[in-house]
């Protein structure tokens, strides 16, 4: 008999024990595992929200220096519960913090979901001096402001649900978006009061999902330099760095640009803010001039020619003038292409015939995507006209120097550039470097690794020393670079299409540097800007000289 009682009190203890540590249990699940997910059900019942910002990855530079989330920035936190019936506060706010009083009063009275409002510093110290109760400010840091850089390459988001909608916002969508945001919320209960110990509080919603960055090939630094440059001069165009042997790109830059957060000011502008010149087609004039002489090399036989320039040459009923007015008498190859006379590239062009001069700006690239546009960013073909459709000498002219329809890009051109300046391969253009996570830690190498010869090595070395000659006695003097290792480069001055019944003439300087160990090949557009020369020389002049003090 006592056995059994004994048995009885045994199993009633047991189970007890079970019960007890299973309850432990639950408890600890719901406290510590669950508590976020419960939390928020709860709040939901009962809650107004307003969100602060969506989360997201960043876009780095080769360096890991960030291009967005950089910009400092406070708002502050209106809370209609403590606010209600204190006008003289909610006047003082609105006057500080530029609002319609009206709007801000009418909120306070019939909502309880706090106002948040974008503030600056003055304003912020303003308020915080009389201590009211009812505002509070919260510091973040916006996505973009007006002074971001590579705006054409880094794109921007939706106004309405923050996903990515140019560039590489858009293109690394999937990636740089994170399950989750902050808000700021007023918990109260049955009778709308603000709950004790809760009221308003900044919610961060959790997530699953890590955070993922994206880096790109371009420089922070650099990029700056670029776009300081530009800004100073009033530059209408554009200007594409590269790296001379990985084929990385450096910088590239459109100006006017825009305010990212404020895209649709532009939307109708005349000034095509949104528009990437740096990936559009122009024609490129004389700078063509080094893909012939690229040919006439490979040739074997033309480059020992000299021609007479009287200052023009008539093909036909057609009559091209030269950069010359007056001409350039007997020239020979090297002094054709330093001095850009359109007299002997014309006579070259013709002996060595439409096919060769085409297969040889095929093999640099022109007339095809350079392969950004597999990265996000829409980059023009340019074009290159079919062997088949050139048949008078007076077409072969036209190309010979530039004109007529060839076109290509500023990436492309200093693609080109790039190439000759390396020994003569074409290497993969990269913009996008990878994707690493907030450790830095690479999740997915994007780079496209390869290297193509398109001329060969001595053909490279003989278009880069008469490269020099352009900068040393040519017309590339304005770029000059001989305190920081010298420059050589190419200019050019393209025929565009008329504009207010006036014809657009397009200035080019192409050139690497530093002169005898190639580091970065750059070409600098400038829309209507006349002349190569005289104004996109010194331009890239300015910015390989910063480039080079600053010891980039």
């Amino acid at each position: 008999m006592f056995n059994m009682e004994k048995k009885r009190a045994l199993f009633i203890r047991n189970v007890v024990l079970i019960i007890f540590i299973c309850l432990i249990c639950r408890f600890f699940y719901l406290q510590l595992i669950n508590a976020e997910k419960l939390t928020k059900q709860a709040y939901a019942q009962k809650m107004n929200n307003i969100r602060i910002e969506k989360e997201r990855g960043d876009i780095l530079d080769r360096n890991g220096i960030p291009f967005t989330g950089t910009v400092p920035a406070s708002s502050a936190v209106l809370k209609p519960l403590e606010l209600r019936n204190n006008n003289e506060e909610v006047r003082f706010l609105s006057y500080v913090l530029n609002e319609n009083y009206n709007q801000i009063k009418d909120h306070i009275e019939s909502k309880n979901s706090p106002i948040l409002i974008e503030t600056s510093e003055n304003a912020k110290k303003k308020i915080l001096e009389f201590e009211i109760s009812g505002v509070s400010f919260i510091n973040y840091f916006k996505r973009y402001d007006n002074s971001s850089l590579a705006k054409h390459v880094i794109g921007y988001l939706n106004a309405v649900d923050k996903t990515g909608e140019t560039g590489i916002e858009k293109k690394y969508e999937k990636y740089l978006a994170v399950n989750g945001q902050n808000s700021v919320a007023v918990i109260y209960d049955g009778f709308s009061n603000p709950i004790q110990g809760l009221g308003y509080r900044l919610i961060t919603s959790g997530t699953d999902t890590e955070k993922i960055n994206v880096k790109l090939t371009l420089d922070y630094h650099i990029q700056k330099i670029v776009e300081d440059v530009m800004e100073r001069n009033n530059i209408k165009g554009a200007v594409v760095i590269e790296d001379v042997y990985t084929g990385d790109i450096i910088a590239m830059a459109s100006k006017p640009d825009f305010n990212q957060n404020r895209v649709t000011d532009y939307l109708n502008s005349s000034s095509n803010e949104l528009f990437n010149r740096a990936v559009a087609s122009y024609n490129v004039g004389s700078v063509f001039k080094t893909v012939v002489a690229a040919a006439a090399i490979e040739s074997g036989n033309l480059t020992n020619k000299k021609y007479y320039c009287p200052g023009y040459v008539k093909i036909g009923n057609i009559e091209f003038g030269c950069s010359k007015r007056e001409g350039h008498g007997f020239v020979d190859f090297e002094d054709g292409f330093a001095y850009s006379c359109n007299t002997y590239f014309i006579n070259l062009g013709i002996e060595l015939g439409a096919k060769s001069i085409i297969n040889m700006a095929e093999k640099f690239g022109f007339g095809k995507p350079t392969g950004i546009n597999n990265r996000g960013i829409d980059d023009s073909p340019g074009n290159i006209p079919a062997i088949k459709s050139i048949v008078t000498d007076g077409q072969i002219a036209n190309i010979s120097i530039g004109q007529g329809d060839i076109m290509a890009t500023p990436l492309q051109v200093a693609d080109m550039i790039a190439t000759i300046a390396n020994g003569g391969i074409k290497n993969s253009v990269n913009i996008v470097d990878s994707l690493i996570d907030s450790q830095d830690n690479i999740i997915q190498e994007l780079k496209v690794k390869k290297g193509t010869r398109v001329i060969s090595y001595s053909t490279a070395n003989i278009l880069k020393s008469m490269m020099e000659d352009v900068v040393d006695k040519g017309t590339g003097k304005r770029a000059s670079l001989y305190l920081y290792g010298g420059a050589a480069g190419k200019t050019g001055s393209a025929e565009g299409p008329y504009v207010n019944g006036q014809k657009t003439v397009h200035a080019w300087f192409a050139g690497f540097f530093p002169r005898s160990s190639p580091k970065y090949a750059m070409a600098v557009f400038i829309e209507n800007g006349r002349y190569g020369g005289e104004v996109a020389a010194p331009i890239f002049a300015e910015i390989a000289e910063e480039i080079m003090k600053s010891g980039l």
